[in-house]
């Protein structure tokens, strides 16, 4: 359970590398999260967030220093195996849920099983459903995502994040757009795959009673950790 899911070593990231503007959004940031841990990453905007998320999400690379994904340096990899390590080892949800509205719940759920040749399958519904029943939404699992409330889109959205089983599960701002009681719903239940699960979470959020419920905060700051 103490083995890392993820490392950064003296991360670094830079727009515009060598020219007069060059802009410099990270620095040298260090960060390890260990398997079935839960973290908030907090930080006021433009503090460097989105960028150190898409760097951990394999959606961009780092200027410098090493990023690892259980082990594996991912530097030394190849668009494509970096693709291939994305798809297998990370789940992402997003503020907005990036549901396809013309598609039934569980055919949202299914695409990312779909899109990966390994999984596809005839058991692939079956899993579909699963995770509409674990994420409490089987009785609307063929409703249009269009016709579900905000809450319940989300709900589905990390279904679809946890269809590949990931080892790492990113959310930015995934309670950013909803109301209360539904932000707190959406929470209780990545805390319940965390906790039942295993899942490593990394939640960037403003909201700081939700960071207080997660096992540790980390504080963005001009691009440096500060806390």
């Amino acid at each position: 359970m103490d083995d890392p899911v993820l490392r950064l070593d003296r991360i670094c990231k830079a727009y515009n590398v060598g020219l007069p503007s060059e802009t410099k959004v990270l620095h040298d940031i260090d960060l390890t999260l260990k398997r079935g841990e839960f973290l908030a990453l907090m930080g006021p905007s433009g503090s460097g967030k989105s960028t150190l998320l898409n760097i951990i999400g394999l959606l961009d690379r780092p200027t410098s220093g090493h990023l690892f994904i259980k082990g594996q340096d991912t530097a030394l990899l190849n668009d494509a195996a970096l693709t291939r390590l994305r798809g297998h080892t990370i789940g992402f949800v997003f503020q907005d849920h990036h549901l396809i509205s013309a598609f039934t719940a569980v055919e949202n759920v299914l695409m990312p099983l779909l899109v990966d040749r390994e999984f596809a399958g005839p058991d692939i519904v079956v899993k579909a459903n699963a995770l509409m029943a674990r994420v409490g939404l089987a009785k609307v699992a063929d409703n249009r995502a269009m016709n579900m409330s905000g809450g319940q889109q989300q709900r589905v959205a990390i279904a679809r994040a946890l269809a590949m089983s990931p080892d790492l599960l990113l959310a930015d701002e995934p309670t950013g757009n909803l109301d209360t009681q539904s932000a707190g719903g959406v929470f209780d239940l990545m805390r319940e795959v965390n906790r039942e699960s295993g899942t490593t979470i990394l939640m960037v959020t403003h909201n700081l009673d939700l960071a207080k419920r997660c096992d540790r905060i980390v504080d963005v700051v001009d691009g440096r950790i500060t806390a």
